[in-house]
């Protein structure tokens, strides 16, 4: 049965609607996809949140203190507060027999279970895949690791750690230097890989009636994002040069500096493209130049028009050269700072940036899921929850009676949090 036409498992909550539907009789694509979320900083989130902003109900499972992301400081700081949105929490001593026994009962009804702790962990727990599968025939169950199956897998992985493994950061720095990337790049695709997965295992339950095992790990995700530099090394016969000492496969590829002392990127990777430069301005000479006719040419010649072009560029303030060079349809983007982008006028178009409460109670606007589909606002229902804040609504959600959920918060099995308290 599709999911639009399915009734949630679970009651949908209406607070935090900061971005009405383009449509609210239209549901959005997963809703009625209940998924139970065990998973904390950023490759699981990331999963869980692509699904959640897709319309699926997806519930968090915590410890009874919390997600640990909740308190990371430094680079981690936004962590939860953005991979968080569009989920209900529940904080539960997964230890206890009772926490057990709520934890077997949202898994129970569920579609999909999501986990991306270190190997074996839930497993040991008895929440691994076979003891759950036990309990629900139809459920996808996604691990998202360091490793598929083979010799690394039981090893313990982390973004940085297969940014370097991977070859990614050899390919980031300059030769010598090797550098991760400036965003937890592998985290987030091998979430989104995770979540790809998910989706085909959905589809696939439509014919078959039954769940399945899936995976997605940080290592193969890695691999994959460098798979056409691999292939290049074999076409070319010679090892791919870190990405600052690479050869250009274009003569115009650089950032250039303006009169205003901004830096400005520029792309010329057509003959087309060079024609319409060369023409605006002024560049005659080096258009006619029968040295200088093909992309492959001016590659060669490099050493030669790049002066030309640095002295072209600096000639003019940064917006000034934007307009021209965006009336000429020649690739172009200033060096921004992620700070530059809660103003970015494209970003704010059409609501695609959601105004989110951060945990600290600031509002903010951050991006979206970046796609776009018809009748849909992929917006933010809920706000990253509080520390169980739907612990006792969940619970009763499920079968527990009033006095049940009570007995539970003050045995402290379940932590049952409010928005404000």
């Amino acid at each position: 049965m599709p999911a639009s036409a399915r009734q949630p498992h679970y009651t949908e909550s209406t607070q935090d609607m900061s971005t009405p539907a383009a449509n609210p009789a239209q549901p959005l694509p997963l809703a009625g996809i209940v998924v139970i979320e065990f998973c904390h900083t950023i490759m699981g989130p990331s999963c869980g949140l692509a699904l959640a902003d897709l319309g699926a109900e997806v519930i968090k499972v915590e410890p009874v203190e919390g997600d640990r992301t909740r308190r990371l400081g430094g680079f981690g700081l936004g962590f939860f507060s953005y991979f968080n949105r569009n989920k209900r929490s529940i904080a539960v001593d997964l230890k206890s027999a009772e926490g057990r026994q709520a934890v077997q009962r949202l898994v129970a009804k569920a579609d999909v279970m999501i986990e991306n702790f270190a190997p074996g962990t839930l497993d040991k727990m008895g929440y691994g895949y076979e003891a759950m599968a036990k309990l629900n025939a139809r459920l996808i169950y996604c691990s998202m690791k360091g490793f598929l199956a083979g010799p690394y897998e039981n090893r313990p992985a982390l973004d940085e750690v297969v940014q370097y493994m991977g070859g990614l950061a050899y390919m980031t720095g300059p030769p010598g230097r090797p550098l991760r990337a400036g965003a937890p790049v592998v985290d987030i695709l091998g979430g989104t890989f995770g979540a790809l997965a998910i989706l085909a295992a959905l589809q696939e339950r439509h014919r078959t009636g039954r769940g399945q095992f899936v995976k997605s790990a940080l290592f193969e995700s890695t691999a994959y994002m460098l798979a056409q530099t691999m292939a290049a090394e074999k076409i070319g016969g010679k090892p791919v040069p870190p990405m600052p000492a690479r050869v250009s496969s274009w003569c115009i590829y650089e950032p250039f500096p303006s009169r205003d002392g901004r830096l400005l990127f520029v792309a010329i990777t057509t003959d087309n493209i060079w024609k319409r430069f060369c023409e605006a301005f002024g560049l005659l000479d080096l258009l006619a130049d029968p040295e200088l006719q093909t992309n492959e040419q001016r590659v060669k010649a490099r050493a030669r028009i790049l002066p030309i072009v640095t002295e072209l560029v600096g000639k003019h303030d940064i917006a000034d050269m934007m307009r021209k060079l965006e009336a000429l349809s020649v690739p172009f983007a200033p060096l921004a700072t992620p700070a530059d982008l809660f103003d970015d006028p494209h970003l704010n178009q059409g609501g695609r940036m959601h105004e989110t409460e951060l945990l600290d109670g600031q509002r903010v606007k951050l991006p979206g899921l970046p796609v776009e589909m018809d009748g849909h606002v992929l917006g933010v229902r809920r706000n990253p929850p509080v520390i169980g804040e739907h612990t006792r609504e969940v619970l009763l959600e499920v079968g527990f009676t009033p006095a049940e959920v009570d007995a539970l918060i003050a045995s402290r099995t379940v932590t049952a949090g409010t928005r404000g308290g």
